[in-house]
């Protein structure tokens, strides 16, 4: 039992919160119930079990620095309760996992190149880019729309310009938010040599700039929809930003996107509430 606990933690199951990216060009297509909901179902699978190799795999590379963490110390690998042996026969059955359950289902064959280059791109993260000011940000943002344009190959639907740049902007802002908190606790770069190269200063002006892109290209997005009652969300929008960059700033905080938002029952809410009035206003009138 002990054990299962262990590897359910290696896999990083909460972190699965990150795939649902991959739904988004499918509910804003209007198209949930178009009999493509399950395809995605299998999409997000395959997200999930190739984002759990990446996680081993990164913790692998860590270990050493992650054991001289305060809180990744406890991961599997750093504390001993899973052996490297073992981190790597889990890793290679989730990469075997996804690639044969992405050609097993009802997926069109090449959208396996969006999950191979999303590991592909943490692999080299993990190896040496993640030293790389700016490529170590660019890097992390980089999964958040894989995971959009995945998400509208499997079902054949193209992205909106203006979908992939909120997504973009909001990994930015996120990803951001992350290293500062990370500098802000690891000042002399102990557990990441790569926060001696940033300052707080530029990560919270391009935090800043992120966000406030973010927020402008949603608004330019929900204006060019044809129901137009979307722009009545914009301020439901802008308060989840501040909520959520508010938590951020919290000396408890450790910046990491999933955390901040699981630790906080107000954001979850505004996010739930966002849900179910998009939905509402995209699909009731399709009933």
């Amino acid at each position: 039992m002990e054990k299962t606990k262990n590897i359910l933690k290696l896999i990083r199951v909460k972190h699965y919160l990150k795939n649902v990216l991959v739904f988004l060009p499918l509910f804003f297509s209007g198209n949930v119930f178009s009999g493509k909901l399950f395809i995605v179902l299998i999409a997000f699978c395959v997200f999930c079990v190739f984002s759990s190799a990446i996680y081993i795999l990164n913790d692998l590379c860590d270990y050493e620095k992650d054991k001289l963490h305060p809180k990744k110390k406890n991961r599997p690998i750093a504390s001993g309760a899973i052996s490297k042996k073992e981190a790597v026969i889990v890793l290679t059955v989730c990469l075997l996992t996804g690639t044969a359950l992405s050609f097993a289902a009802p997926i069109p064959p090449l959208c396996i190149l969006y999950p191979l280059t999303y590991f592909v791109l943490n692999l080299a993260y993990s190896l040496k880019l993640k030293h790389i000011p700016i490529v170590d940000i660019a890097l992390l943002s980089s999964g958040f729309f894989i995971r959009v344009l995945y998400g509208g190959a499997v079902i054949g639907v193209t992205v909106s310009s203006w979908l992939y740049l909120t997504v973009s902007s909001i990994a930015f802002f996120m990803v951001l938010g992350k290293r500062k908190k990370e500098l802000e606790r690891h000042s002399d770069g102990e557990t990441r040599a790569v926060l001696k190269e940033y300052t707080p200063d530029f990560l919270d002006k391009f935090m800043n700039t992120c966000m406030t892109l973010a927020i402008v290209f949603y608004s330019l997005w929900v204006r060019d929809l044809e129901n137009n009652i979307m722009i009545w969300t914009v301020p439901l929008v802008i308060i989840i930003a501040m909520k959520y960059s508010l938590d951020i700033h919290k000396p408890e905080s450790d910046g990491d996107p999933i955390d901040v938002i699981v630790g906080d029952a107000v954001l979850m809410t505004m996010l739930a509430a966002y849900a179910i009035i998009t939905a509402a206003v995209l699909y009731l009138p399709k009933l």
